[in-house]
C-alpha cells in the first residue's frame, strides 16, 4: 500500500517509482526547472547553404519551457572568426549579453531533439563551464570528440588533448570530464567569454622553434586557454550527435 501524506497525496518520489517499466522513464528524468534562468543564444556558423537534414534537426531541437532562446547564423567567415564575431556581437547587445548560456551548433551536425534540455541538465548538475554532446570525426578513421584526461593534468601538469576511450561512458550514458570539447553541439556558460580574453577561437597551424609543429582546431585552442585558468569541460553521452558528410550523405 502506498504511503500518503496528511493531504492524501503520494510523495513525489514514490509516485515516480510507480511509473517504472511503464514507458514514462524519460518524463521522470525531466526535472521541473522552468523557474531557473536558462536563456540561451544559439550560434550556427555556415559557409553556404545548410543541408536539409541539418535544417530539420535544428528545427527539431526542443527548447526549455518558458525560456528565452535566439538562433543566430554567421555566414561566410572561417569558423573561428565566425564564432568570435558573433560572440562579440552578443556580448555588446543590451539584451542578449544578459542571457546565461551560449549554444553552438554547426551546419554539418545532426543534434537529437532533446540536446538542449539534456545539456542544460548535465551542465547544472556537474557545475562545469561547458558541456558537449558526443560525436565522431568524419572519414575512414573515426575518433570521438572527447579530448584529454583532466586527472592527468592535475597530477602531472601536462595538458593533453588525445581522444579519450569513451566506450564505458557511452554504454552507460554518463558524463565524462575532459580537457577539450568540440563545438558542433555544445552548451557554454556566457561568463566564460567575459573571463577568457578574446580572440576566443583561433585555428592554429604553426611551427614553433624548439617545440615543433603545433596544430589546434579553434575549439581546442579555446579549451586550452580556459583549462589553464581552471575552467572545466564535460561530454554528456546521452546526447548523441550525427556528423554529416554532405558529399556522400554519410552520417558518422
Amino acid at each position: 500500500m502506498k504511503r500518503k501524506t496528511k493531504t492524501g497525496m503520494v510523495p513525489a518520489q514514490e509516485a515516480l517509482g510507480a511509473l517504472e517499466g511503464l514507458g514514462f522513464e524519460r518524463i521522470a528524468l525531466l526535472p521541473g526547472t522552468t523557474y531557473k534562468d536558462n536563456s540561451t543564444v544559439i550560434v550556427v556558423p555556415s559557409r553556404g547553404l545548410v543541408h536539409h537534414r541539418v535544417v530539420t534537426a535544428l528545427q527539431g531541437v526542443i527548447g526549455p519551457m518558458n525560456q528565452k532562446r535566439a538562433m543566430l547564423f554567421a555566414v561566410g567567415d572561417e569558423v573561428g572568426k565566425a564564432y568570435n564575431r558573433m560572440i562579440e556581437h552578443v556580448l555588446a547587445h543590451p539584451e542578449l549579453s544578459k542571457w546565461k548560456y551560449l549554444m553552438t551548433l554547426e551546419d554539418d551536425n545532426l543534434p537529437p531533439p532533446d540536446a538542449h534540455i539534456r545539456l542544460l541538465e548535465s551542465i547544472e548538475a556537474t557545475k562545469m563551464d561547458a558541456m558537449s554532446g558526443i560525436y565522431f570525426t568524419k572519414g575512414e578513421v573515426n575518433m570521438p570528440m572527447a579530448y584529454g584526461d583532466p586527472e592527468e593534468f592535475t597530477r602531472t601538469g601536462v595538458l593533453d588533448f588525445r581522444p579519450r576511450d569513451i566506450r564505458a561512458a557511452l554504454a552507460r550514458g554518463q558524463v565524462m570530464e575532459v580537457n577539450g570539447i568540440a563545438m558542433g553541439c555544445a552548451l557554454w556558460r556566457m561568463d566564460l567569454f567575459r573571463e577568457i580574453p578574446a580572440p576566443w577561437f583561433v585555428t592554429v597551424a604553426d611551427y614553433i622553434p624548439g617545440q615543433g609543429t603545433k596544430a589546434f582546431t579553434q575549439d581546442l585552442h579555446f579549451c586550452e586557454q580556459a583549462r589553464r585558468k581552471g575552467k572545466r569541460f564535460g561530454v554528456d553521452f546521452r546526447v548523441r550527435v550525427g556528423h554529416l558528410d554532405i558529399n556522400t550523405n554519410t552520417v558518422y
